[in-house]
């Protein structure tokens, strides 16, 4: 984009930070949607890029000479690759070389800084992902990594302050040259072979594992539809009956969320259509995922972590297994009693769940398994990345070394895995969105408000016999299934 005069009046507008979203950046990028301005432009995409160069630079504490590379990919989001060309131009600009890997899942652009392949230019120093989840059509955003993980909510701010500055400086000094080189690189092949070899593993390197089974995948449009050709059909794999595995950022057939009700109903569906062995979801960008069994049955939230854990626990006997504080108490039952493990409940959000799982192992106490009701998962094996490719992987994994001891079995191996899981009569979460400009908040902070609720809330349980409040919580006020949680 050709920078005008436009833009430099524009330079006072933009709050970088209100772009921050925890540990990741996200804002509007697309016109079209009313109350919903765009903030996420072109020339505020080159400035994050420029920022974030400039940061891992100093990460890695080298000198101002040292050339970079850094890998950009993206999801299916209409936006894509508008963006993937400004975060280019903002690396190139800084002096600093691109892997572009295009559609790509965000598991593996943190695999682009570990994976060794000099063909290929690997590893990155650095990775970026373009993708705002599951979010409308009109969103987009950013996910970094480096080999040491995704960025946490300092390093975001960190980034976000730096490209503040060069935002306000690019205004002045005009658009830089572009002394970068840019490479085009097919990661997602190697990203899948090693989901292949792992499966291969497993079953003693059988040559084709699944033969006989057969698998429907429903990507929701967005970045996971590799997981049918490049991993499922070298397996063995029947796909007939796959669905939306075609990139569409408008996310035509359901909102790509394995939270979504009408998500999980459309694999649920596929899988009964097609008299299939089991059914795999994913959302947008692949880092979360849920699973249907044969009878149609839902492997997610509560029941997916209760397989996970059955898995995981049975490879590392009395492990602690870490989640959101919004799981059912009948899975801390599942896991301590049955499974024989250990059930410890965190504050909601992935990357606290992950980091929690971290530091309980810096202190002594082992974790391998770090898990959100929402989906995303993550193991100690797999460098604690939240990877929905590779939660499925676990289950492929079981199936195939069940499969070389009896050829005929199907997802029941799974299913009898979650046996004797207690589950709440009714499990409903509801998202309230809050007014920041309603006269209840009479000009006070929105957390002052928030904690006004709980207090009533708590207020309210405490003269219902039928209520009780979770001992320990991390959220809010929570009964039983039912949520209610302020941040």
């Amino acid at each position: 984009a050709t920078q005008g005069a436009s833009d430099v009046l524009s330079i006072d507008k933009v709050d970088f930070l209100k772009l921050q979203n925890g540990s990741d950046i996200r804002g509007v990028a697309i016109a079209g949607v009313e109350g919903e301005p765009v903030n996420l432009t072109e020339l505020v995409a080159e400035a994050i890029a420029a920022a974030f160069a400039a940061w891992l630079l100093n990460k890695k504490k080298a000198d101002g000479l040292r050339r970079l590379r850094i890998s950009v990919g993206h999801d299916s989001r209409i936006s894509a690759h508008k963006l993937q060309n400004a975060i280019t131009h903002g690396i190139t600009a800084a002096g600093h070389d691109v892997l572009q890997f295009g559609l790509a899942s965000t598991p593996a652009m943190f695999n682009s800084t570990l994976t060794k392949d000099a063909i290929n230019h690997c590893p990155a120093d650095g990775g970026i992902m373009i993708t705002a989840s599951h979010l409308p059509y009109n969103r987009n955003g950013f996910k970094f990594f480096t080999s040491d993980g995704g960025l946490n909510k300092t390093d975001i701010k960190d980034i976000l302050e730096r490209a503040s500055r060069v935002y306000e400086e690019s205004a002045h000094c005009g658009k830089q040259e572009q002394t970068g080189v840019v490479t085009h690189v097919d990661y997602m092949s190697i990203y899948a072979s090693d989901l292949v070899q792992a499966v291969l593993k497993s079953a003693g390197n059988k040559e084709k594992p699944l033969e006989g089974l057969h698998i429907v995948v429903d990507a929701g449009n967005g970045a996971g539809g590799f997981f049918v050709d490049k991993v499922l059909k070298p397996l063995g794999a029947v796909t007939d009956g796959s669905q939306f595995l075609e990139p569409d950022g408008l996310f035509p057939n359901h909102i790509p969320n394995p939270e979504d009700k009408a998500a999980m109903e459309a694999i649920t569906q596929a899988v009964l259509n097609n008299k299939a062995d089991l059914g795999i979801i994913f959302d947008t960008d692949v880092d979360r995922s849920a699973a249907v069994d044969s009878s149609g049955r839902e492997l997610n939230r509560n029941r997916l972590i209760a397989l996970m854990s059955a898995i995981v626990l049975e490879e590392h006997p009395g492990t602690t297994v870490v989640t959101d504080s919004v799981t059912s108490d009948g899975l801390t039952a599942f896991i301590e009693k049955k499974l024989g493990g250990k059930h410890h409940r965190f504050k909601r959000g992935y990357k606290n769940v992950i980091d929690e799982a971290i530091r309980l192992n810096s202190t002594g106490e082992e974790s391998h398994l770090a898990m959100e009701t929402s989906g995303h998962g993550a193991l100690k094996e797999n460098h604690w990345l939240d990877d929905g490719a590779y939660m499925m992987v676990k289950l492929l994994n079981k199936l195939a070394g069940a499969r070389t001891l009896n050829p005929n079995i199907g997802s029941k191996v799974l299913t009898d895995l979650v046996e004797g899981l207690e589950e709440a009569a009714v499990t409903v979460e509801i998202r309230l969105k809050i007014d920041q400009n309603h006269a209840d908040l009479k000009g006070g902070s929105f957390r002052d408000y928030g904690e006004s609720i709980l207090k009533h809330l708590e207020s309210v349980i405490s003269k219902d016999p039928n209520l009780n409040k979770a001992p320990k919580n991390h959220e809010g006020v929570c009964r039983s299934s039912l949520l209610v949680s302020g941040s």
